[in-house]
């Protein structure tokens, strides 16, 4: 694999990484990273995709199908912790920027969150002998605390490409083993986590072994990627620092006077939100739309597969006809796509398959198109403003991708509630009413294709800028 993928978006500021030659004052290349930084940094990719795919993809169903939590309830429990990483964010943020410590002002706080996440992780899935409400909160109040436990590693995480060197290849070359870790994590976990957690439903009365085994080797794999990330860059030098501005109203007042990013942050929200909808909804989709719960492996490879593989067209695409260009292409292939799967119950599997494909498709293009055109607006910003505020922005764009996540299990929750879903105990299944078995389909696919057709005036309103043209404001 190269150390830099053709897949690989502008380098100029992708997970808060830094600013063109003007402002940074760096023009020529500078002395290359070790490989083992660049691959070790990368690992971090395993935690922050895993940690981002695998409660988006089952949680929600774990609380109502096995622990028989209310679906109103399950989807609060779900949807609190996550949002808790919007205001948990800038403080860790802060505390990152603050600390002067030996061995870099980053790396405490990845070991911090990789030997607390994974534990934490796996306790979400113990399954305690609770049910309903009860259950719910413990489940809460765990997920809360993982959720704390990986802002912790994360907001630092996502700052250290623009510490380490101040040379936008080099910079590239970091960040495409992130960008190929990131698509192994989400793959990997995504399409063994639920395999694992049915694994045993036919023979466990209880419908939790499976869940408890996948939470124990899911957390394996945290570990193997913070720790890993953690080991490997301390070798990594510290050229620059980035730091935010010191308050969120200074951040809100930021964004507010960038007309480009508040276009492209609220069309990015909304396609998240659609994304993370169907996250949480393919479960319900796979077990009472297509029939069987096992299919939601196949599903998520389906959509996930395309990830790596066609990220270099989009790419391709962005180059020969512009980012905005590409990404009206994925965003109307991501609503054609969510939008035929309506069909399903009338189809059967095959356009169903079909569909998820194309939203896979789809989704490699909004992974990576909008962080390209977050590049080029950050570049244009620093270079009107002579500031370096990538750490601003891109804490921004975190938290509001991060809500609109989460979001998405609490919105397909109000469906389910909204429809009659009724919540039961692995060991007691039962049959759901026609109007329940509906709104899964409509959340599954109606509803993610209206809100990526709302996210498209967002697009139509965002002007790209390009970084020299700022110097003539």
């Amino acid at each position: 694999m190269s150390d830099a993928p053709d897949a690989l978006p502008s380098a100029a500021a992708l997970g808060g990484a830094g600013e063109p030659a003007a402002v940074s004052g760096r023009r020529g290349p500078a002395a290359p990273l070790p490989r083992s930084v660049r691959i070790g940094y990368g690992l971090g990719s395993l935690g922050t995709g895993t940690f981002g795919t695998v409660p988006g993809l089952i949680l929600l169903y774990y609380l109502t199908n096995v622990l028989a939590v209310p679906a109103v309830v399950a989807g609060a429990a779900v949807f609190l912790p996550k949002a808790w990483d919007v205001l948990i964010n800038p403080l860790v943020g802060a505390a990152a920027d603050r600390s002067r410590v030996q061995g870099g002002s980053r790396r405490p706080f990845l070991l911090a969150g990789a030997v607390t996440l994974p534990p934490l992780f796996a306790l979400v899935f113990a399954a305690p002998p609770l049910r309903g409400t009860a259950a719910a909160v413990y489940v809460g109040v765990l997920f809360l605390l993982a959720a704390t436990a990986y802002a912790v590693f994360q907001v630092p995480y996502v700052t250290m490409p623009a510490e380490m060197t101040e040379d936008a290849a080099e910079r590239g070359r970091v960040l495409g083993w992130r960008v190929a870790f990131l698509g192994v994590a989400i793959l990997l976990s995504g399409a063994l986590a639920p395999a694992i957690a049915h694994a045993d439903a036919g023979r466990d009365a209880g419908g939790t072994a499976g869940y408890r085994l996948m939470g124990v080797l899911v957390a394996l794999l945290l570990a193997a990627g913070m720790l890993g990330a953690w080991h490997f860059t301390r070798r990594a030098p510290q050229v620059a620092r980035s730091e935010a501005e010191p308050s969120l109203r200074a951040q809100l007042a930021a964004a507010r006077d960038n007309e480009p990013f508040r276009y492209l942050v609220g069309m990015w929200t909304l396609q998240a939100l659609a994304i993370g909808v169907m996250l949480a909804g393919v479960q319900y989709f796979a077990t009472y739309t297509v029939g069987s719960a096992s299919a939601v492996t196949a599903l998520f490879v389906c959509m996930i597969g395309p990830l790596v593989l066609v990220m270099p067209v989009w790419n391709r695409l962005a180059r020969a006809r512009g980012t905005k260009y590409a990404q009206w292409c994925a965003s109307l292939l991501f609503t054609a796509g969510a939008a035929a799967l309506f069909l399903t119950p009338w189809t059967g599997p095959a356009l169903c398959y079909g569909a998820v494909a194309a939203v896979g498709i789809a989704y490699a293009g909004l992974q990576l198109l909008p962080l390209t055109m977050l590049a080029d607006t950050l570049a244009a910003d620093a270079v009107r403003t002579g500031r370096r505020r990538a750490a601003t922005f891109t804490g921004l764009w975190t938290a509001a991708e991060t809500l609109a996540f989460a979001l998405g299990a609490g919105v397909f929750a109000l469906v389910l509630a909204a429809t009659g879903f009724r919540s039961s105990d692995a060991s007691r299944p039962v049959g759901q009413p026609d109007t329940a078995l509906a709104g899964i389909t409509v959340g599954m696919s109606l509803l993610p294709a209206l809100l990526a057709v709302a996210s498209l005036w967002l697009l139509h309103r965002y002007r790209e800028e390009p970084p020299e043209a700022a110097t003539t404001d």
